[in-house]
């Protein structure tokens, strides 16, 4: 939507184009009876527009530009100006009903995020709150996030959480909405996949805007999506369109070798799965899916063979010979800290000195 189109002038008052004609007729000396006869209407036509019970119609708008000398479009727009304001009346009383809606949302979170203004007025922070979901009411919300056949519902995460995880994923499938993409294409995808494997070792100023880049090239938009309170979600995979897939990531614990396993997961779920499936990743994942993802995430990072001959080494566990496999693998070493404790090899509180903390936020 352009910015002139968001900044139209929208008057909460406008006077009804009847006014108008009423002062016209009255400046000019002529009566309502005169007018009509003028235009070839009955007096009551006249007297209904001036009284506001008729619309003034294209067609009588030129009737009325020829008898008075004003233009059609003036009339026009006069009355569509009225009709309007009319409408939006009647919405914002509409509106009132909905203002307890807003107390499900994370509102506050969503406008220290920049997601959505903040609004004194309580209708306008509701209507703020459906444009950003692209919907006309709650009830409509509700149909699209709540029903019983909605996708999001098979996540535990959105089950319980079902406001703020729609808040999160409405965001990336906005930020994914404006990353341009080619077609998909699945093989140059896989190709996008090693040379993304590569750049766990790099910082994400240098590996985000690379990844977003090699995954748009092949039809996969990648977006970054601060996490909320109340949406314990990792991440998240669907298609936006036959020909674009998407990824969305939220960050959520930091450490990088979350990030990128978040990451192979969902790239899983698109090399492996349907393009109608909705994933949404939390802790609690466990379908035989998740898991086929998960072992996809796995051995694309560490391949099996080559995982196995490591823990099968003497002192495997120490700082050293973890930095020498990652460097031979060419992948971070947070990635083999991460698999050595997530397969209970160490503890969690060894070796997480190897593990970055990331902070993305050009993509929010």
């Amino acid at each position: 939507m352009s910015k002139q189109i968001q900044n139209e002038y929208a008057p909460d008052v406008v006077t009804p184009p009847g006014d108008t004609l009423r002062e016209i007729i009255e400046t000019l000396g002529m009566t309502k009876a005169e007018l009509a006869d003028r235009i070839g209407k009955t007096p009551k036509f006249i007297n209904d527009i001036i009284n506001h019970y008729a619309a003034i119609t294209p067609t009588t708008a030129m009737e009325l530009e020829k008898v008075l000398g004003t233009p059609a479009s003036f009339w026009n727009n006069r009355e569509r100006r009225y009709r309007e304001s009319i409408a939006r009346r009647n919405e914002r009383k509409r509106l009132q009903k909905e203002i307890k809606w807003l107390d499900a949302f994370p509102i506050n979170l969503m406008v220290k995020a920049g997601w959505i203004e903040k609004h004194k007025n309580k209708i306008d922070q509701v209507e703020a709150l459906l444009c950003f979901f692209g919907i006309a009411s709650s009830r409509r919300w509700k149909k699209l996030w709540l029903s019983p056949t909605t996708v999001y519902r098979k996540s535990n995460a959105f089950a319980s959480k079902p406001e703020a995880c729609s808040v999160w994923l409405r965001k990336g499938e906005l930020q994914a909405q404006e990353r341009i993409c080619e077609p998909f294409n699945k093989e140059k995808f896989k190709s996008a996949l090693v040379t993304i494997r590569r750049l766990t070792r790099s910082e994400p100023h240098q590996f985000e805007t690379k990844t977003i880049q090699l995954c748009a090239e092949s039809g996969v938009a990648v977006v970054f999506t601060r996490s909320i309170k109340g949406a314990p979600v990792y991440g998240a995979t669907r298609w936006l369109t036959p020909e674009k897939a998407m990824i969305q990531l939220s960050l959520r614990g930091k450490f990088e070798d979350l990030l990128w396993f978040t990451f192979f997961h969902e790239a899983g779920h698109i090399l492996l799965h349907g393009k109608k499936e909705v994933f949404i990743e939390d802790s609690d994942s466990g379908t035989e899916k998740e898991k086929e993802a998960d072992r996809f995430a796995a051995n694309f990072l560490i391949p099996l063979k080559a995982w196995q001959k490591f823990i099968s080494t003497a002192g495997y566990q120490s700082k050293a010979a973890v930095e020498g496999f990652a460097q031979e693998q060419k992948i971070s070493p947070a990635i083999v800290v991460g698999r050595l404790q997530h397969e209970s090899l160490i503890p969690y509180n060894r070796l997480n000195g190897l593990r970055r903390r990331f902070e993305i936020k050009k993509s929010y």
